[in-house]
């Protein structure tokens, strides 16, 4: 993956998330499931700044790869994704509403989160060609 350019910064700034359903209950059964991915898939249509890599909805908890911006704060991201995909997922399928009583959430509070860097070799590589590279001189493939 490349660098991306913003208008005072240029990242490379990739998370692994992970979390749960609340309780840990298994309500991504067939049908659920897929539709869960194709809400989380889309939130670069929400916000284009956010881009996902890789997703993976498991019966009981969901993996994410997201490239989110300097300028956000990961828990702000996670917390918009987690809401976004909660109300469209209790829209989508009542029964989640009976599920969750009592107004509670789809997603438990937490979630993990871990960043994804680049190896040593790139960053050397990076520093070491950085002037030639400022001045468009040298094209590293990152």
């Amino acid at each position: 993956m490349k660098f991306r350019k913003s208008a005072h910064s240029i990242y490379k700034t990739e998370y692994h998330l992970v979390w749960i359903p609340r309780y840990r209950r298994k309500v991504f059964v067939r049908g659920v499931k897929e539709y869960a991915e194709k809400v989380l898939s889309h939130v670069p249509e929400l916000n284009p700044d956010i881009e996902v890599i890789k997703l993976n909805v498991q019966e009981d908890h969901v993996h994410m790869v997201v490239v989110i911006p300097p300028k956000y704060a990961v828990a702000r991201v996670v917390q918009y994704i987690k809401s976004k995909s909660a109300k469209a997922l209790k829209a989508k399928f009542p029964f989640l509403q009976k599920v969750y009583i009592s107004g509670e959430g789809i997603w438990s509070r937490g979630y993990c989160v871990s960043g994804i860097g680049l190896n040593e070799k790139e960053i050397l590589a990076y520093v070491e060609h950085q002037e030639k590279e400022d001045n468009g001189q040298l094209q590293l493939p990152f």
